[in-house]
């Protein structure tokens, strides 16, 4: 028989410390997203990271050519500003990143509410299948935009 989510909180361990994980995990991922709506993003594409006093990006500086991250706190920040199609334009990755933050915020909020469970969620994550397409879509969003930093010259 198919159990309630208030009687698996009780019955499968402590609730109380079920909840506070998830309370955590919510602030982990809410907070830069957070932080990136305090952010104006860069027209550039990319240095929005600046404006939190972090220097320039060195692969950048070194090479000419951007780092697979460059673009991803402006990315952020369009995403956390609503501009979704901005975002995925200006970085993919990062786009697709913060879209995996705000929804994880929504389940960490609900289990954090709830009582239920995120094991199966931490458990699916934790696995190649899951970890490997995120590696692939980094790297190609990476390609993305040393393409598109090329052609804007």
């Amino acid at each position: 028989m198919r159990q309630s989510v208030r009687e698996q909180s009780t019955e499968d361990g402590p609730g109380v410390w079920r909840r506070v994980g998830a309370l955590g995990l919510v602030l982990a991922c809410a907070g830069p997203l957070i932080l990136a709506a305090t952010l104006t993003p860069s027209a550039a594409g990319m240095g929005t990271h600046t404006q939190l006093k972090l220097p320039e990006c060195g692969f950048v500086l070194a090479t000419g050519l951007p780092c697979a991250t460059c673009g991803c706190t402006t990315a952020f920040a369009y995403a956390a500003d609503g501009s979704l199609l901005t975002s995925l334009i200006t970085q993919p990755f990062g786009a697709l990143l913060a879209l995996a933050l705000a929804m994880l915020t929504l389940i960490a909020g609900w289990s954090a509410l709830s009582g239920m469970t995120l094991a199966p969620l931490g458990r699916m994550m934790a696995t190649k299948g899951f970890v490997l397409p995120w590696v692939g879509l980094l790297l190609l969003a990476w390609g993305y935009k040393a393409v598109a930093m090329t052609m804007a010259g």
